[in-house]
């Protein structure tokens, strides 16, 4: 009974899950142009909520993100290009509101800080190795080496032994 109510909810919970970001986009949002929906759909795909901040305005129900939405459908009923419906949007809230921001001067740092690392992390990788490659192996003295023979017969004897038995 515990196994059943236990599955049903978490079957309950992820249907609801996959529900939200399709009901996102209300009927009356939707163009009569199914061209312009299209394109309207592709914009907003790649726009930021700017309640969410990790959301499409697509997926997201925030009603900053359904003004969006509708802002964006305005723009491309009125005419607008793409290009020209994005540039009124970073023109109103900036590069955040691009969930993939553009390569300006401004977000040089934020495109280029992750290669800079992995530049950075691969050369002390590398430098790591080399340096842990020079070091000299000190030869051992002939007191030490008659005690390690004398460990590794007496592992094989044990091995041998332990075998014998098994």
């Amino acid at each position: 009974m515990i196994r059943a109510t236990v599955l049903a909810v978490m079957l309950g919970l992820a249907t609801l899950g996959g529900a939200t970001s399709a009901l996102a986009v209300q009927p009356d949002e939707v163009l009569a142009d199914p061209a312009l929906e299209v394109r309207a759909r592709a914009l907003s795909g790649g726009l930021r909520c700017m309640v969410c901040q990790n959301q499409s305005i697509d997926d997201s129900d925030a009603p900053l993100a359904k003004d969006l939405r509708v802002l964006v459908r305005q723009r491309l009923a009125a005419g607008d290009s793409d290009g020209e419906v994005l540039d009124y949007l970073v023109s109103r809230y900036g590069q955040f509101v691009l969930l993939r921001p553009r390569l300006e001067w401004e977000t040089v740092a934020l495109w280029g800080t992750p290669v800079l690392l992995l530049t950075l992390g691969a050369g002390f990788a590398l430098a790591a190795s080399r340096r842990s490659g020079r070091a000299d192996a000190v030869p051992l003295s002939p007191a030490e080496e008659e005690r390690l023979v004398a460990a590794l017969n007496r592992h094989s004897e044990t091995d041998a032994h332990l075998t014998k038995l098994s």
